[in-house]
């Protein structure tokens, strides 16, 4: 370890000086770097050719220390000694005994009723006589290792027969796991990890049972492949369902472009075709889709790529073999939340919901200019079920999707304004209709306020667009070329009142009261659009005469954060400027309330008896610290009812209790409630619930309960879920530094 380095102060001294207070400083070849020595006494024996520091010794260069009783060094074969008290450090790293010596030139050495403390990992490794057997290794014939603090450590492994070797693995013989005093674990022979940087080898395993796959046991296997790159490898034995294996590479080719691959395969042995008890035990009741298959798979694929001249590209695949795959697996290892979790986290990008049955691959190039932004686009949504089961598919695929976009902007000089949005699409599909549209639809501006008491904003968007078709039969027209022009006119009138309430209240100072009202107006034109292709919602615009109303408010506080700034000078003497330091205050918006509804002029003409929409309100608000609401809600004031309200809440304190608390509503559709609760019994013991159930239904979803244990070096985990009749049984200990145990 650092431990021999430490020794090398005496490894070239010609001459050493002593001071009255029985300090000096030792030259070595690096005099800009040189070794310092404080003792109470220092000199040379000539007759044993030895240095010699006695009493308070303390031996210092950069981040490296040694101190002991006494020091001993011969130079001739480069071998030291140090005795009583021996404490030596590397940067975080510390070595203590009660003596210790060294051969500088093998770099080996002893040290007695020792201890070993690697920061990285929080590693302790004691023994009455450890031996440094090379540069990063270790032996000892009785021993133990631990991560807790103390000279009572909470757990520690026992053994003879220790061979430790940093950044690689130890071993151990007759180890025993204790608890305290008490021995819990015995094992003829102990493999563990002793990792400060990213290397291969064995991962902790995760271990389950649930009713659907039986015994479970996933172990991975990392393989640090290189530094830009590494991989995964899974074995998940199954009880019921077999063997799946998984893989995961990573790599990185810049600071910009990264990529992951990920992939899974089971040859299941249950498969859902319908037979007997088939669906219910290993489909699902709900699904009235058959999943007769045993070979499951799933491939996942991110890429993000930086191109010349500031393009970009990026790559998503996501293909699975069944319908049922990623609802059976969504926890462990290589499951769907933990997947979903990392894409989104490592890429900005998240996945498809995990029972969507239509998978989204695209590959994607882009450019992003000050004003415009162009996006060209690969797209195809694989069905899973029509892939699998249906012999036409008529599946539309966007091949590719092509977006020039250009954000608002001021024509030259002038008071108008300008945005544009426009695209090209080549729809194709196996078994179905194909065609190409092109559509462009700029907006033209011209707002106007009036002495800050209002602004209206009147615009006009042009809407041309174009469809040519590549099968004659999927055309409603003999043209093959079609052509479709539009307008649409908008009116945005607003304003804005407020009123500041001086507080002075201990944290918050003011308070400030928004009223934004606002009224617009969209109108587009009745249009004849029969003889067009009907590819997805643009083929179709509808007229539209719709007043919407709305009036928002917002209560803003100001707090007294930071208020010591307030009229701070500093004068800066070199240039004998005087600089005023602003003050720096804390704004928070507590509370925005929302009502909104809307008249449609069309329908009134039409007499038609309801030609409001609904009342549509939203509250977001944070009374007090550590509590927030979040609701909405659409009422009709035809009927005298809700059509729809949801309602989260959400409350948390500085300890680390969390309660989460969200109902949704939809009329005569569906209404469920879910909560999530941790709650921090003491600064090491947590519980946790969580219970979601389909209230319109009369089902639970879900229902879980669990308590976590955490101490400084170790913590057990033990779960119970429920879900989708489907009971699992999670049992986790982690050993902080050795590893988790699932």
């Amino acid at each position: 370890m650092a431990c021999l380095a430490l020794i090398l102060f005496i490894l070239i001294v010609t001459s050493v000086s002593v001071s009255a207070e029985g300090q000096s400083k030792l030259l070595t070849d690096d005099p800009k770097e040189p070794w310092h020595i404080i003792a109470d006494e220092i000199h040379y024996d000539y007759k044993a050719n030895q240095y010699v520091a006695i009493g308070n010794v303390t031996i210092t260069k950069q981040d490296k220390n040694l101190s002991a009783d006494y020091v001993r060094f011969d130079q001739k074969n480069m071998k030291a000694f140090a005795d009583g008290h021996v404490i030596m450090t590397a940067g975080q790293d510390i070595l203590t005994g009660s003596s210790m010596e060294m051969d500088l030139n093998a770099e080996t050495g002893t040290i007695y009723n020792g201890t070993i403390f690697l920061q990285e990992n929080h590693f302790y490794i004691k023994g009455a006589k450890l031996k440094k057997v090379g540069k990063d290794s270790y032996t000892a014939d009785k021993a133990s290792i631990t991560t807790c603090d103390g000279d009572r450590p909470a757990w520690k492994i026992t053994g003879r027969n220790l061979k430790i070797t940093i950044e690689g693995y130890g071993f151990v013989k007759h180890a025993a796991l204790w608890a305290k005093k008490i021995p819990v674990l015995y094992t003829p022979f102990l493999v563990f990890p002793v990792k400060l940087k990213r290397q291969s080898g064995l991962l902790p395993p995760q271990f389950g049972y649930s009713d659907r796959k039986g015994t479970e046991y996933n172990q991975p296997f990392y393989w640090a492949i290189n530094q830009s790159s590494d991989a995964t490898f899974y074995v998940h034995h199954m009880g019921r369902r077999g063997e799946k294996f998984g893989l995961e590479y990573r790599y990185v080719l810049d600071e910009k472009s990264k990529g992951i691959l990920m992939y899974d395969f089971l040859n299941d042995k249950k498969v859902d075709d319908g037979s007997f008890d088939s669906s219910k035990n290993w489909g699902y009741e709900d699904d009235d889709v058959l999943r007769p298959n045993s070979d499951r798979y799933w491939f996942r694929m991110k890429h993000d790529q930086a191109l010349p001249f500031e393009f970009f590209a990026k790559l998503d695949m996501d293909i699975v073999s069944d319908q049922d795959y990623l609802r059976e697996f969504k926890s462990g290892y290589t499951g769907f939340n933990e997947t979903n979790a990392y894409f989104l986290e490592t890429f900005g990008r998240d996945l498809d919901d995990y029972n969507d049955p239509v998978r989204v691959n695209r590959f994607n190039l882009n450019r992003i200019w000050s004003l415009y932004s162009l996006n060209a686009e690969l797209r195809w949504y694989d069905n899973v079920i029509i892939r699998r089961q249906e012999e036409t598919d008529t599946t539309l695929q966007k091949l590719p999707l092509i977006e020039f976009d250009g954000v608002r902007q001021r024509i030259y000089s002038s008071p108008f304004y300008f945005d544009l949005d426009s695209e090209y699409t080549y729809f194709y599909s196996e078994d179905g209709a194909r065609g190409h549209r092109m559509d462009a639809h700029p907006r033209f501006y011209l707002p106007y306020s009036y002495k800050g008491y209002f602004t209206v904003e009147p615009s006009i968007g042009v809407r041309e667009t174009v469809w040519h078709f590549d099968k004659d039969e999927f055309s409603s027209s003999d043209k093959k070329t079609l052509y479709r022009d539009m307008y649409d006119i908008k009116i945005d009138l607003s304003s804005e009142i407020y009123h500041i309430f001086n507080v002075n209240g201990k944290s918050i100072e003011k308070i400030k009261h928004s009223i934004k009202p606002q009224v617009i107006w969209d109108y587009i034109p009745e249009k004849d659009q029969d003889e067009f292709p009907s590819f997805d919602d643009l083929d179709r615009i509808g007229r539209q005469n719709l007043i919407t109303y709305s009036i928002t408010n917002t209560l803003t506080s100001k707090s007294k954060e930071n208020r010591e700034k307030k009229d701070a000078y500093s004068i800066d003497k070199t240039y004998g400027h005087e600089n005023y330091n602003p003050p720096s205050y804390a704004y928070n918006q507590f509370c925005r309330f929302e009502l909104e509804q809307s008249y449609d002029i069309n329908k009134a003409k039409e007499d038609d008896p309801e030609p409001f929409s609904t009342i549509y309100g939203e509250i977001e608000i944070v009374p007090v610290k550590y509590f927030s609401i979040d609701a909405d809600a659409q009422w009709s004031h035809y009927d005298n009812r809700f059509r729809s309200r949801n309602v989260a809440l959400n409350l948390w304190d500085k300890r680390g209790d969390k309660l989460f608390v969200e109902h949704r509503y939809t009329i005569d559709s569906s209404e469920s409630i879910y909560t999530d609760l941790l709650l921090k019994v003491s600064d090491r013991l947590s519980a946790y619930a969580e219970y979601e159930r389909n209230i319109f239904e009369g089902e639970d979803i879900k229902y879980g309960v669990g308590f976590l244990y955490e101490t400084q070096c170790w913590s057990l985990d033990l779960r119970y879920i429920d879900e989708e009749n489907d009971r699992k049984f999670l049992f986790m200990i982690d050993l902080f530094g050795i590893g988790r145990f699932d």
